[in-house]
């Protein structure tokens, strides 16, 4: 059974290895078709389209970042009570390294779709010069999925900071609840 699987896989062999490279010519009908085209252009577009929606959740929480930042900020600058000052100095810092991971992660983001655009219209171009354009169709999708990565640690990093600077929040505020006496 499995030797007849195999026949025509070395019949193949023997014919490739029989044909010239000046044999091969690209005739019109070996060209792919638009349905072709548009298959291959599928994956990119899926990718853009979850890049998009992790875009628009990173740009969210840049924002909320920020508020929180800017009220923080006011906030230290009516601060009376040394350890709230400490506290929020820290939670300052945290917020600002919290922004950077996202803004960095934002960016990352848009060089991912970047990659992507330029993926469909690498494959839709080398489809109709004959596959012309060699591996850089692949080459645009790598870079994407690579800044995707890279975007999705930022991402990571951010949530990180997040909990811990929540953490520290509640073990603050929990602090001061202890050192009130109760009457």
């Amino acid at each position: 059974m499995r030797s007849a699987a195999r026949r025509p896989v070395a019949a193949a062999i023997r014919l490739a290895n029989h044909v010239q490279s000046s044999d091969i010519r690209v005739l019109p009908d070996a060209l792919p078709g638009q349905h072709d085209v548009l298959a291959a252009m599928l994956a990119p577009a899926l990718l853009m389209a979850a890049t998009g929606s992790l875009l628009i959740s990173a740009n969210n929480r840049l924002a909320r970042v920020v508020d929180r930042l800017r009220a923080m900020i006011k906030a230290r600058g009516e601060c009376a009570d040394s350890a709230l000052c400490a506290a929020l100095d820290w939670q300052i810092r945290q917020h600002r390294r919290r922004s950077h991971y996202v803004l960095r992660a934002c960016v990352l983001l848009y060089a991912a779709l970047a990659g992507f655009v330029a993926t469909s219209l690498a494959l839709a171009v080398d489809a109709y010069t004959g596959f012309a354009l060699g591996e850089a169709p692949a080459a645009f999708a790598l870079a994407g999925v690579l800044a995707l990565l890279g975007a999705s640690l930022a991402m990571g990093l951010e949530v990180h900071l997040a909990v811990r600077s929540l953490d520290n929040e509640v073990e603050f505020a929990l602090g001061r609840q202890r050192a009130i006496p109760s009457g």
